[in-house]
């Protein structure tokens, strides 16, 4: 289960060392930690790493299919986990140590800066070869992260991108080696901590609001 640990002025986010899927308890677990990072006080910032070969493979298609009754309830879930990482008052990095699939892809690009490893993982929106359309707020989400060529690639393509080429299009602002890839994310974080506040969160809420109004749409989520 995800876990916050707190480096000085970072606090570090450990999604765990499976395949870190969006299951119920997860996505409680994770919003918890981010109830105790908004709460906190005086200069901060967040990484969210994790450990193994997966950084967040995506939606627990496990639990959903065994709880399709539910389906609006939990794609709702996972839409206010994107915004409010989208929205949260402190710079977010996320240190992408693995694979980094689907709605995990998606919540990389709701931090306000990606790390990735270079040598190993892959980030992809496979959504077109699973045949799972975007719902509304997750094409929203990532339009709005991605430069449009990029953007449009990525989501109609499935392509799968590597630490350099995620780089070489925008995808993430840093290809590290394996070794550094959490190390670099704290730097980035560690040198925004005193951004925290409610003027950062103002300015995101207004830069996002019209994706943040999509993801909070409780009526009809999956378009």
């Amino acid at each position: 289960m995800p876990a916050l640990d707190r480096h000085g002025n970072v606090f570090v986010l450990d999604l765990g060392d499976g395949e870190n899927r969006f299951h119920p308890e997860w996505l409680t677990a994770v919003g918890a930690a981010l109830d105790e990072v908004e709460k906190a006080e005086g200069p901060r910032a967040l990484v969210t790493a994790a450990t193994g070969k997966f950084w967040s493979n995506g939606l627990d298609l496990d639990w959903l299919f065994a709880h399709a009754d539910q389906h609006q309830d939990y794609v709702v879930s996972v839409h206010e986990l994107f915004a409010r990482m989208l929205s949260l008052p402190v710079v977010t990095v996320a240190a992408l140590q693995g694979h980094t699939f689907a709605a995990g892809a998606m919540l990389s690009l709701a931090h306000d800066f990606r790390v990735m490893r270079a040598d190993r993982g892959y980030w992809c929106l496979p959504e077109a070869d699973i045949n799972i359309p975007f719902t509304p707020g997750m094409a929203a989400l990532v339009q709005s992260r991605l430069a449009p060529q990029t953007a449009h690639e990525a989501m109609l393509t499935a392509r799968r991108y590597g630490g350099t080429d995620a780089a070489a299009v925008g995808i993430v602002d840093q290809a590290a080696g394996v070794d550094a890839v959490r190390s670099a994310a704290i730097e980035i974080a560690q040198a925004q901590v005193n951004k925290a506040g409610d003027t950062l969160g103002t300015i995101k809420a207004r830069m996002y609001a019209p994706v943040l109004a999509t993801l909070r749409d409780t009526a009809d989520p999956l378009g």
